[in-house]
């Protein structure tokens, strides 16, 4: 290998970032919004987009494992055991956080190439709090509460079931994916917007690239790069320390991925002509944006992941913490929402 394994892993990143990126503002993949318009805009499009995007990166990923290309079950959502109960409080704390702060980590680095300064608080303040609890001072709390171990099975549903049956994974991911894919195009509205199906494809796609890239480098390199998809939780505060010291690991795939969407979200917003800047002219809403970073960092690192970390990355290795987790920051943005909504009301 001529090239070092953390910039090989930071472009594959950047690649995938920038259709990820792209995907956000040309095809309107977005985790709160997709929230939002379906519970109180009655538009259940991007919502449905979601069901194209895991479809698209669970088939994607199982048929490059089925062809030795991907290797899903050596990502850190199967080889650390599963914790039902850091999946559940950590995916509440981060869905409550995400609706006070506007956007999870993925939608406020998508805003920030889009102009939206405010966005970039938001980024560095879950990037700071996702290694405070990472690695700071509230790791010995979060290992007391949510003690991790080496995983000693299958932690996923492909893999679980295949041994129990003798099946190939893909025959069950491709079970999965189907019905992802069903249940997004059962959606007469979304089957009317192309734009928005091409680029759920794309979206799922560049998951499963992240990892098939990763996969490649960790072979290569003999595990000095690990396996990995996109995720903006503590990959936020890596890329933030590499950018001010370049250390914290160096390049890799975390750098990449976050460069990639900040260029791809640039790139969209200049296509759509939604590039302008903006920034925050109202205290309190910037004192609730922060504090809802800080909750995104705390709850994402405690469940291993962010909306799009599990919500798709894990999704795509079918782990048991992908539902669950997405799940929980689905009823915990919906509290969020509705206490927002709330405090606006007159009395």
């Amino acid at each position: 290998m001529e090239m070092a394994p953390g910039i090989l892993a930071a472009l594959v990143g950047l690649v995938g970032g920038v259709v990820l990126g792209l995907a956000a503002r040309l095809g309107d993949f977005c985790t709160l919004g997709a929230i939002e318009a379906a519970h109180y805009g009655d538009d259940r499009r991007r919502l449905r987009l979601w069901g194209v995007v895991i479809g698209t990166a669970i088939i994607a990923t199982f048929a490059a494992e089925a062809m030795g290309w991907a290797a899903p079950s050596e990502t850190f959502y199967h080889t650390i055991a599963w914790n039902p109960l850091a999946s559940i409080v950590g995916g509440l704390v981060f869905g409550y956080g995400m609706a006070m702060a506007g956007n999870c980590g993925f939608g406020a680095l998508v805003r920030f190439g889009g102009g939206d300064l405010r966005s970039l608080v938001v980024v560095v303040v879950l990037g700071i709090f996702a290694f405070a609890t990472l690695s700071g001072p509230l790791a010995d709390l979060r290992v007391a509460l949510f003690p991790q171990s080496e995983a000693t099975g299958p932690q996923g549903f492909a893999h679980w079931l295949a041994g129990r049956t003798g099946l190939p994974p893909l025959v069950f991911a491709l079970a999965f994916g189907a019905a992802a894919l069903s249940w997004g195009f059962a959606h007469t509205s979304l089957r009317a917007t192309p734009r928005m199906i091409l680029w759920g494809v794309a979206a799922g796609l560049a998951v499963a690239w992240c990892l098939i890239g990763t996969t490649w480098i960790a072979e290569e390199s003999l595990g000095e790069i690990g396996v990995e998809g996109p995720s903006f939780t503590a990959p936020l505060g890596r890329s933030i320390i590499y950018f001010m010291t370049s250390s914290a690991g160096g390049l890799s795939l975390s750098v990449g991925i976050v460069a990639g969407v900040l260029a791809g979200a640039f790139l969209g917003s200049a296509i759509r002509g939604l590039f302008r800047w903006e920034a925050c002219e109202d205290p309190r809403e910037l004192g609730r944006q922060v504090s809802g970073a800080a909750l995104m960092g705390i709850g994402g690192t405690i469940a291993l992941g962010c909306s799009i970390g599990q919500g798709v990355t894990a999704m795509s290795t079918l782990a048991f913490s992908a539902p669950v987790t997405l799940g929980a920051i689905l009823i915990g943005a919906l509290f969020g929402l509705r206490r927002l909504i709330q405090g606006f009301q007159p009395d």
